[in-house]
């Protein structure tokens, strides 16, 4: 990659033209959680065609001190939107369903992560893809692996089932 706003795909990624393949990571630990998670995948429904979305996960916080318990969930499906249009997207979901950043590993009502788009790399200022830690954690590889789990990650060409698995032998 060249310099710190590299992009890398073959598939058109950032073109906004031809429908890609993205994968979201959705979380819930404020309020009726399951609420949540589902208003978000209403809302997901205007920007991402053909949405998938996996069971729900009941998961133990990580790396965040002592909070309540997440309510887990990973979508695909397609769009259009270029990477950096949808995590504003993703950013104006969270917003209206109460989400606020008080610090960093707050509590919250919604998170969404794009974790996956297409097969583009990207490193750009507030916005990474593949998302840097998605490899090591069990409550976004465990749903995702649900509705992609033949997806290939482009950084190192392991499927999302076999990062799962990886990830379970490791732990």
């Amino acid at each position: 990659m060249r310099g710190p706003a590299a992009v890398r795909s073959s598939t058109g990624a950032g073109s906004g033209s031809s429908p890609v393949r993205v994968a979201i990571a959705l979380g819930a630990n404020l309020g009726d959680r399951r609420a949540q998670l589902d208003a978000a995948c209403d809302r997901l429904r205007a920007v991402v065609s053909g949405l998938s979305v996996s069971s729900h996960h009941d998961t133990a916080p990580v790396g965040v001190g002592e909070q309540p318990r997440l309510l887990n969930a990973a979508a695909a499906g397609t769009t259009s939107v270029p990477p950096s249009a949808l995590l504003e997207e993703l950013l104006a979901i969270e917003r209206s369903l109460g989400r606020e950043r008080p610090y960093p590993g707050a509590p919250r009502p919604i998170d969404l992560d794009l974790i996956l788009y297409g097969d583009a790399v990207i490193n750009e200022p507030g916005l990474q893809v593949p998302h840097p830690r998605f490899r090591d954690r069990a409550f976004v590889l465990d749903p995702l692996a649900e509705v992609a789990g033949d997806w290939v990650d482009p950084v190192t060409g392991l499927t999302v089932a076999d990062l799962r698995q990886r990830l379970r032998e490791t732990a």
